[in-house]
C-alpha cells in the first residue's frame, strides 16, 4: 500500500508541476503547427510532397486523410522534442529532489531506496506514454478538424478501414512511447550522479541529441544499430501489410537492453550514494 502510495504521490507531483504541463502543451502544438502548414500549402490543390515509406514522408498522405497526421507528428516529434521532454522529466527526478532539499525527507518514510527509485522510473514511462497520447491525440483532432477522414492505404498500397486505421495510429503511440524508456532509464541513471536538476536535464537532453548526430555518421556505421534511437521511426513498418516486424522487435529489445542497463547502474548508484540534501 505504501509503494502505491508513494508512485501516486510521485505521478500527481509531477504533473501538477508547471514544467511538465509547459511541455505537454508545447508538444500538444506540434501538430497544431504541421496541420495548419499542410493546410495552407495545399489550399491550391497541390500536395505537400511525394509518399514514402518512413517517417515524415507520412505528411504527403496527410490531405488525402487527416489520421495521416497522427504518423506525422509522431514521426517529427520523436527525433527531439518527445526525448526532450523525457530527458527534463528524468534528469529531473532525483537530482531535482536533492536540489530541493526534499530527497532525505522521502527517504526518511520505510519507502527504500529500491522502491523509491522505482517509483521513480515508472513515473517517468508513464509521462512517456502520456506524452506520445498527447502528441496523438492533438494530432487527431488537427487532423479531423482540416482534412478528410476514412479509409486508409497503406504503405503496401493496399487499403484499410478507418477503424483498422485508428487501431495502428494506437498501437504505434505505443511503440513510440515505448521506444522511449531507454531514455527514461538514461536519464534516471544522470539524476542519481549529481545534486543539480538543471545540469542532470542539461546532460540528458546533450546525450539524446549526441547520440543522434552520431547515428547519422556513415563511419560508424558498424556502431549505430546499438544507438538507442537507431530504430525509432521502424514504427512505419506498423504501415505495411503484412507488418514488418524485423525493426520493431529491435527497437522493443534495445530498449530493454537499455532500461536493463541504466536502470541497474542508477540502482547500484542511488542505493550507495551519501544522501546529503
Amino acid at each position: 500500500m505504501w509503494t502505491f502510495g508513494l508512485l501516486r504521490s510521485e505521478l500527481t507531483t509531477t504533473l501538477r508541476r508547471w514544467r511538465t504541463l509547459a511541455l505537454l502543451g508545447v508538444l500538444a502544438a506540434v501538430p497544431v503547427l504541421i496541420g495548419i502548414a499542410v493546410r495552407i500549402e495545399t489550399r491550391d490543390g497541390s500536395r505537400a510532397g511525394r509518399g514514402g515509406g518512413e517517417g515524415p514522408a507520412f505528411i504527403a498522405q496527410v490531405t488525402n486523410n487527416g489520421l495521416f497526421l497522427v504518423f506525422t507528428a509522431l514521426a517529427a516529434t520523436l527525433p527531439f522534442f518527445l526525448p526532450m521532454a523525457v530527458g527534463v522529466v528524468a534528469g529531473d527526478a532525483i537530482a531535482g529532489e536533492a536540489n530541493a532539499g526534499t530527497l532525505r525527507y522521502l527517504l526518511v518514510a520505510p519507502a527504500g531506496r529500491t522502491r523509491l527509485l522505482l517509483a521513480k522510473y515508472t513515473t517517468v514511462m508513464a509521462f512517456c506514454l502520456l506524452a506520445t497520447l498527447v502528441v496523438a491525440g492533438s494530432a487527431l483532432a488537427v487532423g479531423a478538424l482540416l482534412f478528410p477522414l476514412g479509409d486508409l492505404t497503406t504503405i503496401s498500397g493496399t487499403r484499410i478501414g478507418f477503424g483498422e486505421g485508428l487501431g495502428r495510429a494506437l498501437l504505434i503511440a505505443l511503440v513510440v512511447a515505448a521506444s522511449l524508456i531507454g531514455v527514461a532509464a538514461l536519464g534516471l541513471f544522470v539524476s542519481t550522479l549529481t545534486s543539480s536538476g538543471i545540469a542532470a536535464m542539461a546532460t540528458t537532453v546533450g546525450l539524446v541529441i549526441t547520440v543522434q548526430i552520431l547515428d547519422q555518421i556513415p563511419q560508424l556505421h558498424a556502431f549505430q544499430p546499438y544507438f538507442f534511437s537507431h530504430y525509432w521511426l521502424s514504427f512505419a513498418d506498423l504501415m505495411r501489410d503484412p507488418v514488418y516486424w524485423d525493426g520493431l522487435t529491435k527497437n522493443l529489445g534495445l530498449q530493454a537492453l537499455y532500461a536493463a542497463v541504466f536502470g541497474t547502474a542508477a540502482w547500484a548508484r542511488f542505493t550507495t550514494k551519501d544522501i546529503n540534501a
